[in-house]
């Protein structure tokens, strides 16, 4: 049977069969329907209309995800160990070690993803682990993975990860030792109020943490310097590996005065919205009144409040949208109709409607000004961005929007290009890391000149929005 059957295809989907690497299943389970049910109070906190189109399987999609996301749970190392160790012998009558009996195995750059305790957002985590092998005996390979993705899949802090992955492998395959480097990266979203006043946001937190048993405890013995040697092939900065003693102050922004704060203008914090989210980590199988979780359920809110459907009037430098002139708007000297212009790289931070997770990029406007119009300022533009990526959105209606609104100020001809990351593409079932995505919106001149286009699109930096 060919790979495209649609009558397979059909089938595959009616059953909740396997898809990919995509799991469909959980639907109608008790825990899903709970986490169904707050997903549902939250969106009704916002201010959202949860039977829209766009939002009706909203509830259920995070309830999925996060369910997925957290299966670690309901998962034990013994399980895949077991069965996957195999009989290899070391040197034979020689000094020195290798094989079975001493030879150090290090497996480099296993992506994985965990969602942070503290504030409910997934983090992308690049796994390194080395081990020992004694008893003349190997692991499997893919276990490693496998093994750090049941730790993962929990909600983490990036030490306490190391530890028990490290902890986990030492007592499932006894080998001599095991060592472990994780690079962290955790998605730092700023003052959404000054977002546009702040060009040198970096839009990452990073961090690198190690633990190690057996052989590798001694962080200066000869073993761990082997291993760290062979992590510098990877370009990685071992120097500014973390010490391995408990991180007393959390990593993640939302707990950093510099993290991203709810607007002033927005509501306080609804009771009712901080218990639904204590009922999702009740229905994942974690203790909301675990110390380290809680603060988790008002972070979570105060991030996603950012993002409320209020009637913000939009600030367009001189105007308000729909009710001035723009002719009278102040900006740069007037040109003619064949002046092209164009604004590149203005940042935005959105969140998903369809999964209320975060997606982040810049987007690039180029437009022909009419004669007897000024030309708009980036502050101007950047003000648009920002008005449209502050709310539940999808990439394509985001840059919709964009081009009408530059389009209705200019009377016409306008291109939007908008690049993002979107962290429903590492923390769900597809999980495809350093992805990004583009979406293009033409009106006017641009929609039927292929070479206005090609001069726009060329005009537009190489540049990466993924983070890790």
């Amino acid at each position: 049977m060919g790979a495209l059957d649609e009558g397979h295809f059909d089938v595959e989907l009616e059953n909740g069969m396997k898809l990919g690497c995509l799991e469909l299943g959980f639907e109608g389970e008790p825990e899903t329907v709970a986490i169904e049910d707050a997903v549902k109070v939250l969106l009704q906190g916002l201010g959202e209309d949860v039977n829209r189109e766009g939002l009706k399987k909203t509830p259920l999609r995070v309830a999925k995800a996060l369910r997925e996301g957290t299966r670690g749970y309901k998962q034990k190392v013994k399980d895949i160990v077991q069965g996957a160790l195999f009989p290899e012998v070391g040197l034979d009558n020689e000094v020195g070690q290798a094989g079975g009996a001493g030879g150090l195995v290090v497996v480099r750059d296993l992506d994985h993803f965990s969602y942070c305790e503290s504030c409910l957002l997934p983090f992308q985590v690049k796994c390194h682990v080395g081990y020992v092998p004694s008893g003349q005996r190997v692991v499997g390979l893919s276990k490693l993975s496998r093994v750090a993705d049941i730790f993962a899949k929990r909600l983490q802090e990036p030490q306490r990860l190391a530890h028990e992955v490290c902890l986990a492998l030492h007592s499932g395959i006894k080998p001599a030792g095991v060592a472990v480097v994780l690079q962290c990266s955790h998605i730092h979203f700023p003052n959404l109020e000054t977002v546009f006043l702040d060009s040198n946001h970096q839009g990452w937190v990073k961090i690198l943490v190690s633990a190690g048993s057996g052989v590798f405890e001694n962080e200066n013995s000869d073993v761990w310097g082997d291993f760290l040697g062979l992590l510098k092939f990877r370009g990685i900065n071992v120097e500014k590996i973390q010490t391995r003693d408990p991180v007393t102050k959390s990593w993640c922004p939302s707990c950093s005065s510099s993290g991203a704060t709810i607007s002033s203008e927005l509501a306080p914090v609804n009771p009712g919205m901080v218990s639904a989210v204590a009922s999702i980590l009740r229905s994942l199988g974690e203790d909301p009144s675990r110390k380290e979780l809680v603060e988790t359920p008002s972070h979570f809110v105060k991030w996603l409040m950012n993002f409320q459907n209020t009637n913000l009037e939009m600030n367009l430098n001189g105007f308000v949208f729909g009710k001035t002139d723009p002719r009278k708007a102040k900006g740069e000297a007037s040109c003619n109709k064949e002046h092209f212009h164009s604004e590149l790289n203005l940042s935005f931070w959105s969140q998903c409607e369809h999964h209320l997770l975060p997606f982040h990029g810049v987007v690039h406007i180029g437009y022909f000004c009419p004669e007897g119009l000024n030309t708009i300022g980036k502050s101007l533009l950047q003000s648009i961005v920002h008005f449209y990526g502050s709310k539940l959105q999808v990439q394509e209606r985001l840059t919709r929007q964009i081009a009408e609104t530059v389009s209705s100020i200019l009377g016409g001809d306008v291109m939007v290009v908008v690049e993002a990351s979107h962290t429903c593409m590492i923390s769900r079932g597809i999980e495809k890391f350093g992805s990004s995505t583009a979406t293009i919106a033409v009106l006017g001149q641009f929609s039927t000149d292929p070479a206005a286009r090609a001069v726009f699109l060329q005009s537009i930096p190489n540049i990466t929005t993924s983070g890790g």
